[in-house]
């Protein structure tokens, strides 16, 4: 997979039912260079993702009809969207929204009133982040995992297990440096980047859904210090 840096090749789908959030996003987008398509709602965001086929989303989260983040469980679910970036704008500022759209394969979480100019540095800093992955080793055969990143697909002993796009970044960043202790604030920046604000927590939640998923003998807790993908 390559990201594209340049931003007039960069599609950007706006999902909001606020006519004046949507008209004000679209046009500093444009202004910027990005190539933009606009959805009142999820279901026609699910729709209009389909046939775009955006590399970012802006996303609302509180919708009529269907909210943000069943939309985005269902956008996650399309394969070719697996490595479309997500940010959920929201007005929301419960600790448990930021939590469940991180879990659900948001990439970002900003909340509102929206500032467009750092909206469009955030935007930025995710496409350098993506450009960077890219660069990574795309297979890692582990023990008895395969863990391929151009595909964000896994398997144990030959059985496919899915994560979500997170879950698999955080899995995959381990995998690469066996038996390296990484601390939640490198597993913070490293996997969510210095200009997403994230709950140390949600580090904690994702290991745990990880370890659900592919068991618990493959990532060590270090108490006092992080987390360790093991060799042996």
């Amino acid at each position: 997979m390559i990201f594209r840096t340049d931003k007039k090749k960069i599609k950007v789908l706006v999902v909001d039912d606020e006519p004046n959030i949507v008209e004000i996003l679209k046009y500093n987008l444009e202004k910027e260079g990005y190539y933009v398509a606009t959805a009142e709602d999820g279901h026609k965001a699910v729709k209009t993702a389909i046939k775009f086929k955006p590399d970012l989303i802006l996303l609302d989260i509180m919708m009529p009809n269907q909210d943000g983040v069943e939309t985005c469980f269902q956008i996650r679910q399309i394969p070719e969207l697996k490595h479309a970036f997500i940010i959920f704008l929201t007005a929301r500022l419960e600790e448990y929204s930021e939590v469940a759209a991180f879990d659900i394969g948001a990439d970002d979480y900003i909340t509102k009133p929206i500032k467009p100019r750092a909206l469009l540095s955030r935007i930025a800093a995710l496409f350098r982040r993506g450009s960077k992955k890219d660069q990574e080793k795309e297979q890692i055969k582990i023990r008895d995992l395969n863990i391929d990143r151009s595909s964000y697909t896994v398997f144990k002993a030959g059985r496919r297990i899915t994560l979500p796009k997170k879950e698999f970044e955080i899995l995959h960043f381990l995998a690469k440096s066996p038996n390296v202790v990484f601390g939640r604030d490198e597993l913070l920046y490293n996997i969510w980047g210095i200009e997403v604000i994230v709950l140390a927590r949600t580090v904690d939640v994702h290991i745990r859904k990880v370890r659900e998923k592919i068991g618990e003998d493959y990532i060590t807790t270090v108490k006092g210090v992080g987390y360790k993908f093991e060799l042996e």
